[in-house]
């Protein structure tokens, strides 16, 4: 219960003690400290019948017992901090965590940090959690934290949401630190993945109206989905080979449903289209039903709102299916993506397609020297020898 408590209302908890006492590092450790309060008192007491309000209270209470305590000792910033407390009922709950999601996300802070901190304050990850599913030492971790919250303290980082006329371009910096954590998760670590869309969730909550955060969040139940399906017996599965009846309909059907009313809305994003060609390959029930000419479609729409070497190579597999793998292999040998694994993959793909075996098998290797997964490797050996025969 506790463990549940902690997942659904760490955050909340830091958003509103971030507002009442104005500094992260306080508010985080009271909020620890109340937590290690209910495990204690919990069991034998019982649970509280508004769990979120007790850890909020009680950590409000620890921190102003805390903050009193070094004020005595002659703390200036103790002294400051106490001066500058406010009632925590003043504004609604959602305003708090909008406005904690957008402190972590500052563009003044590095990309490494601000998802670093979102994992931490808002996820409630530890800095163990946190650097392991980084594969960074926990000091190194420590310290990114640490020299976060700092800057956002020393350089008057404002705690509010952006006015309209910023919103947009913090909105995306928001988006892409949550899909920065998506991918991680997508790469192999699970829980990362999971905690991304809980995120997401959180957005559309608290921006329900948005609609790129609605297709932030389609586009990650949709690829989601097809998790249970990407790897057999330890080697990458590509999605025109995968079971789709190891995919999760139910996630598939959410997905789908934001795409939908994505269009009802009208206003498309780089997420949105993304969510949109992954709910075209969601529909398809056999991979040759899956309709082509709408994905290539969609691709051209992105290269318009979001142009990228990456998307580029994406829609040229595209191009692959509906007008053949020559003049898709054209189109690739045009892009400057050779440090890209799968840049290397998709040509060697075509050049095999079209019988270039030799060219092909090369193409392979390059792929190989630029990727550590093992599923992945796995997988481009056993294309590599078919080609090499």
């Amino acid at each position: 219960m506790i463990e549940r408590v902690f997942r659904e209302e760490h955050g909340r908890a830091v958003a509103v003690l971030g507002r009442v006492f104005g500094d992260l590092d306080v508010a985080e450790e009271a909020v620890q400290e109340a937590f290690a309060e209910a495990v204690r008192r919990w069991p034998k007491e019982g649970v509280p019948p508004s769990p979120a309000g007790w850890i909020i209270t009680t950590a409000r209470n620890k921190a102003i017992d805390r903050l009193r305590r070094e004020a005595a000792r002659a703390g200036k910033y103790a002294q400051a901090v106490l001066l500058n407390v406010v009632e925590p009922v003043e504004e609604p709950l959602m305003d708090d965590r909008l406005r904690l999601i957008f402190t972590c996300c500052h563009p003044a802070l590095r990309m490494e940090a601000r998802v670093a901190l979102t994992l931490r304050l808002l996820g409630g990850l530890s800095t163990a959690e946190i650097a392991r599913a980084f594969l960074v030492p926990e000091k190194t971790m420590a310290q990114r934290l640490v020299r976060a919250k700092a800057k956002i303290r020393d350089a008057g980082i404002p705690y509010r949401v952006p006015e309209l006329p910023e919103l947009p371009e913090r909105l995306s910096g928001v988006l892409a630190v949550v899909y920065l954590v998506f991918n991680q998760g997508y790469g192999g670590r699970e829980e990362l993945g999971g905690e991304a869309i809980r995120l997401g969730r959180v957005l559309r909550e608290l921006m329900p109206d948005e609609p790129e955060v609605l297709g932030l969040l389609a586009l990650m139940l949709l690829v989601e989905s097809r998790r249970a399906a990407r790897r057999r017996d330890g080697e990458l599965v590509l999605l025109g080979e995968q079971d789709r009846g190891l995919w999760d309909r139910g996630l598939v059907h959410e997905g789908q449903a934001l795409v939908r009313k994505c269009l009802g809305i009208g206003r498309p994003g780089p997420y949105q289209i993304q969510a949109a060609i992954n709910a075209v390959h969601s529909d398809a029930g056999r991979v040759e039903d899956t309709r082509w000419d709408q994905v290539l479609q969609l691709y051209d729409q992105l290269m318009v709102v979001a142009p990228s070497p990456v998307v580029a190579l994406n829609r040229a597999v595209a191009v692959g299916e509906v007008r053949g793998a020559g003049a898709a292999l054209e189109l690739v040998e045009g892009l400057d993506l050779g440090r890209y694994y799968l840049f290397h993959a998709v040509r060697a793909d075509l050049l095999r397609r079209l019988g270039r075996d030799v060219e092909a098998a090369a193409a392979y290797d390059e792929a190989l020297e630029r990727t550590e997964d093992e599923a992945e490797k796995a997988f481009l050996r056993r294309r590599r020898v078919a080609v090499a025969g």
